[in-house]
């Protein structure tokens, strides 16, 4: 993937052995928020990143072949290139998940992704939840724009060789700066933008969820008001690698799932809660094998229609 600029002396550089196949666009799509997102740029083989670190701003390149490569740039790039493997699913572990019960139609989908795919755990709590929040109760289009309004006009431009027009997370300092009106030109509604301004007064103790058990984080997540089921879903799963998150609520996920499962259409969470039981522990794993299907409900007629989401 090529970057802009001349190339630069990198600030670290790590390299990884993992012991399963990666797939760069199964493991890192959920972190892509449209083609154009300012924190990253994914292809097949390699990614770029953008990461607010305890030790400031870092821009990665990852390039996957035997081994993980990780060359970064910044005053947070050792932080960066360090967290890779965790960002990549090492400490993830899908033993025991009962794949045996998984429908027909996801079985092709688990055999592809089983030894390429692991659930990621970023360790960057604010970044997840305010994504997350944008996220709320609007369309893709428009939180995508938000998203990307807020990192190009408060973060800061990628330290390094990064892509042009990558950008890195705001601090919680910035933040805290964004002005009512400035949410709104954005598209950002009043809620999110006060749920968002309510999360970075604790912002430090939401940080510090990397370092509690999941029920205890997603219990520290829940206090904040705003901060509801399906947000805290959206955030354990990309920050925190946790196996069990579900997204209730999600406009399109209950149907879709259920309908993948049994064929019955206007499933809802209650339905999609009883058919997800069997797998406790690990019924995200689930979430992201519909996801990565492709399979989706038809406009019309039995027959279920196929559509390559890989790179989403």
């Amino acid at each position: 993937m090529a970057a802009s600029g001349s190339p630069q002396t990198p600030d670290a550089h790590a390299t990884w052995s993992p012991t399963y196949g990666v797939d760069l666009n199964a493991v890192l799509g959920p972190f892509v928020r449209g083609r154009r997102d300012p924190t990253i740029r994914l292809a097949t083989r390699d990614a770029w990143l953008t990461m607010r670190t305890p030790e400031g701003p870092a821009a990665v390149h990852v390039v996957v072949d035997e081994l993980v490569e990780a060359v970064g740039w910044g005053p947070g790039a050792s932080w960066a290139v360090n967290s890779i493997p965790h960002l990549l699913g090492v400490t993830d572990d899908p033993s025991g998940f009962r794949h045996d019960l998984l429908p027909a139609q996801l079985q092709p989908t688990w055999h592809r992704y089983a030894e390429r795919w692991r659930i990621p755990s970023s360790g960057r709590v604010l970044e997840a939840l305010v994504a997350a929040v944008l996220e709320q109760k609007v369309t893709g289009v428009e939180s995508r724009r938000a998203w990307s309004s807020l990192l190009r006009e408060v973060g800061a431009p990628a330290p390094g060789p990064a892509p042009e027009g990558m950008h890195v997370f705001p601090t919680v300092e910035q933040l805290h700066r964004v002005p009512s009106w400035q949410w709104h030109r954005w598209g950002v509604q009043p809620p999110q933008s006060a749920t968002i301004m309510r999360a970075m007064q604790v912002a430090g103790r939401l940080q510090q969820c990397v370092d509690l058990d999941l029920p205890a984080a997603r219990a520290r997540l829940a206090v904040v008001p705003g901060i509801g089921p399906w947000t805290v879903a959206e955030v354990t799963s990309r920050a925190l690698g946790d196996p069990d998150s579900v997204s209730f609520a999600d406009y399109h996920l209950a149907g879709q799932l259920v309908y993948i499962f049994t064929g019955e259409r206007g499933g809802d969470d209650a339905r999609m809660a009883e058919l997800l039981e069997p797998f406790a522990g690990h019924r995200y794993r689930v979430q992201r094998l519909v996801e990565l299907s492709g399979i989706t409900l038809p406009a019309r007629g039995p027959r279920m229609t196929i559509a390559d989401h890989r790179r989403h």
